[in-house]
């Protein structure tokens, strides 16, 4: 009676199996890393498997039309879908604009102020140390009216 050796035959084709499904994944991982377009041909060519072995795997193949699909949708966006921002992440980082604006206008609101006060108080000062741009008698500024002519 032979020896039943299928055990080692069905282990050695379940690894072979798992190598091909990491070959698959990986390189549909790089091929969007780089930005390039995810196809079945691109993926099937960088992985060394066919085609048709990646239609028949529901999550390779549903992974590769949608990232095909997303390149569709923005062809000149090169960012990897891994990378790509979520909206609550785009959310939070708008929230937080927008509270980086509201500290800026205030504290821009409160220089404008200080620059005022300073310039008034600069403004007494300069009137203190000269006491004569104070006088009536002397005015800061002189209207020069024009002559009367008479005539020859």
């Amino acid at each position: 009676m032979r020896a039943d050796n299928s055990r080692h035959i069905i282990d050695a084709a379940q690894r072979r199996s798992e190598f091909t499904r990491s070959k698959a994944i990986q390189a549909i991982r790089t091929l969007d890393a780089a930005g390039e377009l995810v196809t079945f041909g691109t993926v099937a060519k960088q992985a060394g498997v066919s085609r048709s072995w990646l239609y028949a795997q529901p999550d390779l193949r549903t992974e590769v039309e949608q990232l095909r699909a997303a390149h569709r949708r923005s062809p000149q966006s090169p960012v990897p879908a891994r990378q790509r921002a979520s909206d609550p992440s785009l959310l939070r980082r708008l929230e937080a604009a927008n509270d980086r604006i509201r500290r800026l206008s205030e504290e821009n609101r409160q220089l404008r102020e200080q620059l005022a006060r300073a310039l008034g108080e600069q403004r007494v000062a300069k009137i203190r140390t000269h006491p004569r741009n104070s006088d009536p008698e002397h005015p800061r500024s002189v209207t020069i009216i024009p002559a009367e002519r008479t005539s020859p």
